[in-house]
């Protein structure tokens, strides 16, 4: 059970460090506090494991006939619900959230992968044994 809080608690700090250095590169995303980087982070990491699966799924045709790109305006609109919940985090418009949340998205891997996170989800395990693989 300490391992999953472990996790949580860096996935957390990750995604605050990946908000914040966002903030410093692009103008029209801010934060008033430190607080309201703390929670936008949580609740951005909690819209990524709720909300964003079922827009996902509601809006497969259209991501299957962009050939997935429409992923990117998910991750979009899921930063700017994060910012229309969160007092004291802004976002001055669409085309911000959408490059925040590309910039957000490829930092939060890479802080990742030198954390050395050993997330199961991000996991691939081989099975093990004398089976044949075709």
């Amino acid at each position: 059970m300490l391992d999953n809080f472990t996790a949580f608690l860096l996935h957390w700090a990750i995604t605050a460090l990946a908000l914040w250095a966002a903030s410093h590169i692009f103008r029209g995303l801010s934060f008033d506090n430190p607080g309201a980087l703390a929670v936008s982070a949580l609740l951005l990491g909690f819209a990524n494991a709720v909300v964003k699966p079922l827009l996902v799924l509601l809006t497969l045709p259209l991501t299957l006939l962009s050939f997935g790109l429409f992923l990117l305006v998910i991750n979009a609109l899921v930063l700017l619900l994060v910012a229309g919940l969160v007092r004291g985090f802004r976002i001055s418009g669409f085309w911000t959230a959408l490059f925040a949340s590309v910039f957000i998205s490829l930092l939060s891997i890479a802080i990742g992968m030198l954390a050395g996170s050993r997330d199961p989800a991000t996991t691939i395990q081989v099975p093990s044994g004398s089976g044949v693989w075709l």
